[in-house]
């Protein structure tokens, strides 16, 4: 296969991490995956080597396990239970706070988000961000803290070469290998004689850096061994759904026996919404101190399985699980085509995986709408075609 060379490059570690270096010269906060708890999680990176090195992950419906081999690389796990949307949507945020009297008083807005970074983001995570950009940034209303976190935002994003079991990103379009929506691109690249990463550039900062670190061009050798790992990794998440086939199917689906069956062994935990990477439901907290000079509006993450989160006057709407877990569904993988055009769902698995009892969302999807497998073939041919045009 023919590729482009002109905008594929071999980075070596230290090229990467003088990367790092720059940005942080240049005052950005970079976040990244650590090992933390038993788990790959996302906080603050004060330096390279902060970035989890040498983790194997295992996942299955309800578990997720971790194995440390020293020669392994930098992003070979597939996903933790985090998400990028906490920096972005925090689930917990102060929205205004106010001192004094009735007579006198003065509110106080809360600081500005820092410049930020993200290392190793997934395409299934870069298509929750663009999501979550619609939500905030596109509708009638925008939100000025997100739109100002979102306005320096610097995306690395990995291609994900080590899918989960619980993974489908193949069948959302979404990955494994991201498409846009990045500042650069890596795909990593090990065995027992080298490690080294196939970068491709999308922002002009990206390509001042690459300017000065003088990379040399990815051979076609280097980029052969990069599509080989994508296509791997896309060999290991067969379809299991179209999409577009199932958000119609679900409208005339709403009294399926399947949501008694599911609700059943749901615990309506919302392990699932808090884990999900673009469920986005919040309710306002207000917080006012004994003496009455100083108050506090907070905002914070909310579910749709909490009892409370459908109260209105008279009474909660949805009382049982089963009303809640179709509710999530729906909305999700149904309603937000007409709300925002996409699918609420990226394939990232973790609602799978955070599941205490190992519900797949995937396996309530084939009960209820039995999708074709005309369907599933297309977009197998279009997930390869967008692959070879990729690399």
């Amino acid at each position: 296969m023919q590729s482009d060379l002109s905008n594929q490059y071999r980075i070596d570690v230290d090229e990467l991490r003088s990367l790092f270096e720059k940005l942080s010269l240049e005052g950005y906060d970079q976040i990244g995956p650590i090992f933390r708890d038993g788990a790959i999680m996302l906080e603050k990176l004060n330096a390279f080597d902060d970035i989890a090195l040498g983790y194997l992950e295992e996942q299955d419906k309800g578990k997720c396990h971790l194995t440390h081999h020293k020669d392994q690389g930098y992003f070979q796990y597939s996903v933790g239970p985090q998400s990028f949307k906490k920096f972005l949507h925090p689930p917990r945020r102060k929205l205004w706070s106010a001192d004094g009297s009735s007579v006198d008083y003065k509110v106080s807005l809360p600081e500005s988000p820092p410049k930020m970074a993200f290392w190793g983001v997934r395409g299934c995570d870069i298509a929750a961000i663009k999501t979550l950009d619609k939500l905030f940034l596109e509708g009638s209303f925008v939100n000025d803290w997100y739109q100002s976190a979102r306005k320096d935002l610097v995306i690395i994003a990995v291609g994900c070469t080590q899918p989960s079991q619980n993974c489908f990103c193949t069948s959302l379009g979404t990955g494994p290998m991201p498409n846009d929506g990045f500042d650069m691109s890596l795909i990593e690249i090990m065995n027992e004689h080298e490690h080294y990463f196939i970068a491709q550039s999308r922002s002009s900062m990206i390509d001042d850096w690459l300017s000065g670190a003088n990379p040399r061009l990815a051979s076609e050798e280097e980029l052969d061994k990069s599509v080989k790992a994508m296509q791997s990794a896309i060999d290991q998440m067969p379809i299991r759904f179209d999409p577009r086939e199932v958000s119609e199917k679900l409208k005339s689906k709403l009294e399926h026996p399947e949501w008694e069956s599911v609700a059943e062994r749901c615990l309506s935990c919302a392990n699932c919404t808090m884990v999900c990477p673009t469920c986005f439901c919040s309710t306002t907290e207000d917080i006012t101190d004994i003496t009455g000079d100083h108050t506090e509006r907070w905002l914070t993450w909310d579910s749709c399985f909490v009892g409370d989160f459908s109260y209105i006057h008279g009474g909660q709407i949805r009382k049982s699980t089963k009303s809640r877990y179709r509710q999530w569904m729906t909305h999700k993988l149904s309603n937000w085509y007409d709300q925002l055009g996409t699918s609420g769902c990226v394939g990232c698995g973790r609602c799978i995986a955070w599941c205490p009892v190992g519900i797949d969302i995937t396996e309530e999807v084939s009960a209820i709408c039995d999708p074709t497998p005309k369907s599933i073939v297309d977009i197998k041919s279009k997930e390869h075609e967008e692959l070879k045009g990729n690399t």
